[in-house]
C-alpha cells in the first residue's frame, strides 16, 4: 500500500542557501511521523513547500502514490493536507465555530449556517475526544483547548495528514498528554500527522517513525522503537550529546537575589506580575517554571528596571536596585541575560567584539579616549576561545551567528563581568541540542562558582535538569515553591495549570 504522502528529491534554495537538498520523506496512513533537526536543517522548509506556502525547485509530491500540483496552501488543503502552526491562527474574540468556518463555504447563499456547523462540530469532538464547546468564545479557553480547536479546523475540512509546528511549546505537561491521546486516536482513525519539534522525549513518547534532517538533507529514517533519544541527537548534531545536567549536590549559601513583593503592569496596563516572593541564594539555581505568557518577561524587565514596578522591591544584597538604572546593576552585580537575544540583548549591526564589551565600554578606551581595537579584540578572543563561538574571528558581525552562537556571546559577556546573580531568561529557546549543552554547562558551573541564578525557562525539561529549586508561575502569582529533588512532574504541571502548592502536593500523595 502507498504511503498517504511521497516527497521525492525535494530542492529548495534561497538565494545562495540550499534549504532543502534532494531530500526524500514519506507519510504512511495512521502514522505518526516525528521530522527532527537542528535550526537550519530544512525540517520547516520542507513542511511548508508540503503545505504550499512555498514552491519546490525541483522534486515531486505524491499524494496515495498520485503526482499532485501543490502550489498554494488551497491545493494542499483540497488534496487533505492542514498544518497547525506554532502561533494559532485564531481570532479570540469570536466562537470555537466561527473560527471553524471561517473562510469556507458553509451555507446557502452569503449566509453561514453556524448551527448546522456546530452540530458536525460537536459530533467531531466527541468522536475523537476533544471535548470543544462550539459555542465557547476562544479568548475564554485554556492554550490546550484553543490547540483542540485548530485541531478542529483541520477535521471539519476532512484533512488527512495534519502537520503540527512544534506542538507542545505553550503546553503544560497535562496538555502534552491529553493532546498526545487526540493524536493517538487521530492516528488509530487512519489519519497521518506530522510533529515537527526538538523535544526528544516527546518523540520517543509519541511517534511510531523518525526522520532527521542535517544541513538541509535527511541522514536517517528510523523506526522510533529501534532508536533512543542519545541515537538520536546523536544524527541530529553528528556527534555524541549529553542529553542530561551533571551537577553536584551543595549547600545554598547566603541570600542575594530578594524580590519582594512585586507588582507589574503589561504593556496594555493590566496586571502581569502580582506580588511575587522569591529568594535566590549564593551557589543556587531557582528555576521559574510556567507556561509562556503568565508574566515571566514581565517578571525579568522589572528585575532589570527595563519595565517600571507598580509595587515592591528588587534587593541585591543590602542594595535596594529597584528604580536602578541598568549601568548600576551591571556596577553592583546583577546580570541579565534577556529572552530576545537579537534585539534586546545584542546589536547585530555590530561585531562581536563590540558586543563582547557592551555595557563597559569604558574599560576598553586607549589614553586618548578612542576605543583601544587592540584590547577589544584581545578580549574578544578570550571569550570567543572559552565559550567556543564559531566562528572564531571578533570582527565577525554578530547578526550573522546562528542563534545558539549568538547566545553564548552574550551569556559569555554577562559571566565575563565576574556578577554576584544572574538572571537567564529562556536560554535555550530555539537552540539545538548541540548548543543547549554548552548553555546547560555554563549555567552550571557559574552556580558551583557560587553565583546566585534565576533561571526563566518555559521548558519543564530545562528547569528539571538545573534547578535547586523550582519556582511556579501562573497567572503572574507564584503558585509554589519546591525543591527540585522532591519535585514531580504532574505536581509541577499543576500548579503551571493554576492549582495551589497544597493541591498539586496532595494530588502527588494520591
Amino acid at each position: 500500500m502507498a504511503p498517504f504522502l511521497t516527497a521525492r528529491q525535494i530542492v529548495k534554495r534561497f538565494a545562495s542557501v540550499v534549504a532543502n537538498d534532494r531530500v526524500d520523506f514519506d507519510v504512511g496512513r495512521g502514522e505518526i511521523h516525528a521530522l527532527l533537526g537542528e535550526n537550519g536543517a530544512g525540517k520547516s522548509t520542507l513542511m511548508q513547500i508540503v503545505y504550499g506556502q512555498y514552491a519546490m525547485d525541483s522534486g515531486e509530491i505524491l499524494i496515495e502514490g498520485q503526482p499532485a500540483r501543490i502550489r498554494h496552501t488551497r491545493d494542499a488543503i483540497d488534496r487533505g493536507i492542514g498544518m497547525i502552526h506554532q502561533e494559532f491562527m485564531l481570532v479570540r474574540r469570536f466562537s470555537v465555530v466561527e473560527n471553524v468556518v471561517m473562510g469556507l463555504d458553509a451555507g446557502k447563499g452569503p449566509m453561514v449556517d453556524l448551527k448546522a456547523a456546530a452540530v458536525r462540530l460537536k459530533e467531531l469532538s466527541q468522536r475523537h475526544g476533544l471535548q470543544v464547546d462550539p459555542w465557547q468564545l476562544v479568548e475564554h479557553l485554556p492554550v490546550g483547548v484553543q490547540q483542540r480547536v485548530e485541531i478542529l479546523k483541520l477535521l471539519y475540512r476532512d484533512a488527512r495528514l495534519l502537520i503540527l509546528d512544534e506542538p507542545t511549546a505553550v503546553l503544560t505537561p497535562q496538555e502534552t498528554e491529553a493532546l498526545f491521546c487526540v493524536l493517538r486516536e487521530l492516528a488509530a482513525d487512519g489519519r497521518s500527522i506530522v510533529i515537527v519539534t526538538h523535544k526528544l522525549k516527546e518523540i520517543m513518547a509519541i511517534s511510531d517513525r523518525v526522520t532527521i534532517m542535517r544541513d538541509g538533507r535527511v541522514v536517517a529514517s528510523v523506526k522510533t522503537s529501534e532508536s533512543s533519544e542519545d541515537e538520536l541527537a546523536r544524527l541530529m548534531v553528528g556527534r555524541d550529546v549529553s542529553l542530561r545536567a551533571s551537577k553536584a549536590a551543595r549547600p545554598a549559601g547566603r541570600d542575594v537575589l530578594r524580590i519582594e513583593g512585586l507588582h507589574v503592569a503589561d504593556h496594555r496596563g493590566h496586571s502581569a506580575v502580582a506580588g511575587v516572593d522569591l529568594t535566590v541564594r549564593e551557589g543556587e539555581i531557582l528555576g521559574l517554571a510556567g507556561v509562556d505568557g503568565n508574566g515571566q518577561s514581565e517578571l525579568a524587565e522589572a528585575i532589570m528596571n527595563l519595565r517600571p514596578v507598580r509595587q515592591g522591591r528588587v534587593l541585591l544584597g543590602d542594595i535596594d536596585l529597584t528604580c536602578a538604572s541598568p549601568a548600576e546593576h551591571h556596577r553592583h552585580g546583577l546580570a541579565y541575560v534577556p529572552a530576545d537575544r537579537r534585539h534586546v540583548g545584542s546589536l547585530t549591526d555590530l561585531s562581536i567584539g563590540r558586543n563582547a564589551i557592551l555595557g563597559r565600554q569604558g574599560a576598553f578606551t586607549n589614553g586618548m579616549g578612542l576605543m583601544d581595537e587592540q584590547k577589544i579584540a584581545g578580549f574578544a578572543s578570550g571569550l570567543i576561545e572559552r565559550f567556543d563561538v564559531r566562528p572564531r574571528n571578533p570582527a565577525y558581525i554578530a547578526g550573522k551567528l546562528s542563534g545558539g552562537n549568538l547566545q553564548k556571546v552574550i551569556l559569555g559577556r554577562e559571566v565575563m563581568r565576574d556578577p554576584a546573580a544572574i538572571i537567564v531568561e529562556q536560554p535555550t529557546r530555539g537552540l539545538d541540542v548541540g548548543a543547549i549543552e554548552a548553555v546547560w554547562r555554563e549555567i552550571i558551573a557559574q552556580r558551583d562558582a557560587g553565583k546566585a541564578i534565576l533561571l526563566i525557562s518555559a521548558e519543564l525539561e530545562e528547569i528539571l535538569n538545573l534547578a535547586d529549586r523550582i519556582a511556579v508561575i501562573y497567572e503572574g502569582r507564584i503558585m509554589g515553591i519546591v525543591e527540585a529533588k522532591d519535585a514531580s512532574l504532574a505536581s509541577i504541571g499543576m500548579m503551571m495549570a493554576g492549582a495551589g502548592q497544597a493541591d498539586a502536593d496532595l494530588e502527588k500523595a494520591s
